[in-house]
Order: C-alpha cells, then structure tokens, then sequence
C-alpha cells in the first residue's frame, strides 16, 4: 500500500505558508491603530487571494482581528505568546487546542513530536473514545525506525545523526512489515521527499497505520503525526495531506 498522487500531498509547504504568516503579521504589528487589505498587499508583496487566505487563517488563530471598519490589528494569541510572562504556558495551550481541533477535523489521533537530546518524544498529543491513540506496545524511543514518527525524526538529521540514534537502538522486527536492515532503511530516509508525509503501514504495531510530517522550527527538530486504525487505511491519502495542511499554524505557534 501506498499514497496515491503523492504529489497532491507534497503541494503545500508549510514553512512557506509560516515565512509569509510572519510577513503579514509584522506588517499588522507595525500597522498602528490597523493595516487595511490593500496596505498589506502592498507592505507584504504577496497576492491578492494568498493575503486573503493567511488572513483567514491568522483570524481563526487569533493572531489578528479586525475593526470595526474593516482594519487588521493584532490579536489577542499574538499577544500571549509573544508575553515574557506566561509565554510558555500559552503556547502549550495554543497548541494542544489546535490538536484537539485537528484530532476532530480529520478524525485521528494527532501527535506532536520532537527530537531531543537523541531521543524521540511524545510531548503532546489529541485522542479520544473515536480516535484511540496508538497503544505504545514498545517504547517510542527505540522503535524510530518503524514509527511514522522515528521515521520523519530521522529524516530531519544528517547522516551522522541518523546512524548515531540507530547505532544505539536495535532495528527490532516488531511486526512483519518492520525494516530492520539499517542501509535499507537510510536509503529510504535519504530519499524521502521533505514536504511528503512519511507513512508507517503496519510497521510498529499490526492494525495501525500512521503518516508524519515534519515541524521543524529554527534548530529544532520536530514533527507532527496521525494514526487510524487499519480498517480506516483508505482514509490515509486524505488525512495525511490535510495534516500537512494544518503544519502551518503549529509552526507559527512556535515561531513567535
């Protein structure tokens, strides 16, 4: 099994989406009392149906509202995160509600993940009764290289790094599916289109299957991830490229 129409996944670059959020955003926060639609075309020098779409966007995550007679100011999320105070805290709040929202738009489990200090991490995640998250039969930390997870983590390190994490976890079989010969697996990491999910059908646990995307922000290696229960393999293409989709405002989250 695999992705049908890879490219329709890999169309949408988040971090491109993220540069011109930040564009916008400078410009509104520079604005004063409010920067209208046609000052920001101007100050930014996106298009027109691009600026409206970020716009929606960055309305909807509260980064910017309008007045009452059609400006754009900063908003209230912009603010909190942006706070030395309490700056933290926001974020993780921020963050867990828009994988609450995504876990319910696209109905999966949603994960958050990052690479630190040569190990994997869960450090947020959205479940529930009809999106079970996956059961952790084996520790994530040494199972990257059968995990959607593992998998995008790996794929954002160099080759050094790469060999360096598998060098201190067994490549174990945890299922059928499961690579287990490292150059196997290095040749498919070193090939890996960047902005296309990396999948994990039936690799780290039978009746599960998963896709990743990474969310790396500055030095940080990160990546955002769902699972579906197997029976819902059809819905893979569409969650996948919808997870992708929904990288941007995580990463402008992180980025602020």
């Amino acid at each position: 099994m695999a992705l049908k129409h890879e490219q329709d996944a890999s169309s949408y670059q988040p971090h491109q989406s993220v540069q011109h959020a930040l564009r916008v955003l400078d410009a509104v926060a520079h604005g004063g009392a409010g920067i209208t639609d046609g000052e920001l075309v101007r100050e930014t020098g996106l298009p027109a149906d691009q600026l409206t779409a970020l716009l929606r966007m960055l309305r909807r995550e509260g980064y910017v509202q309008q007045t009452a007679d059609g400006a754009y100011v900063t908003g209230e999320t912009l603010s909190s995160l942006g706070s030395t105070e309490g700056g933290a805290a926001a974020l993780t709040a921020k963050l867990q509600r828009t994988l609450d929202e995504l876990r319910d738009t696209v109905g999966a489990a949603i994960y958050m993940s990052r690479y630190i200090d040569g190990e994997v991490h869960i450090t947020q995640y959205a479940s529930g009764p009809e999106t079970p998250a996956v059961n952790e039969w084996v520790d994530f930390r040494v199972s990257a290289h059968a995990s959607a997870i593992g998998k995008s983590l790996l794929g954002q390190l160099d080759l050094d790094g790469r060999r360096d994490h598998l060098s201190r976890h067994k490549m174990a079989r945890l299922t059928s599916r499961t690579i287990t010969n490292e150059k196997v697996l290095l040749s498919k990491l070193a090939t890996q289109p960047a902005t296309v999910p990396v999948l994990d059908l039936q690799e780290y646990a039978v009746g599960t299957v998963c896709a990743a995307v990474p969310i790396t922000a500055g030095s940080a290696v990160g990546c955002l991830a769902l699972s579906l229960p197997v029976e819902h393999a059809h819905r893979l293409h569409d969650a996948a490229e919808a997870l992708n989709k929904s990288a941007a405002p995580l990463l402008l989250s992180m980025a602020i």
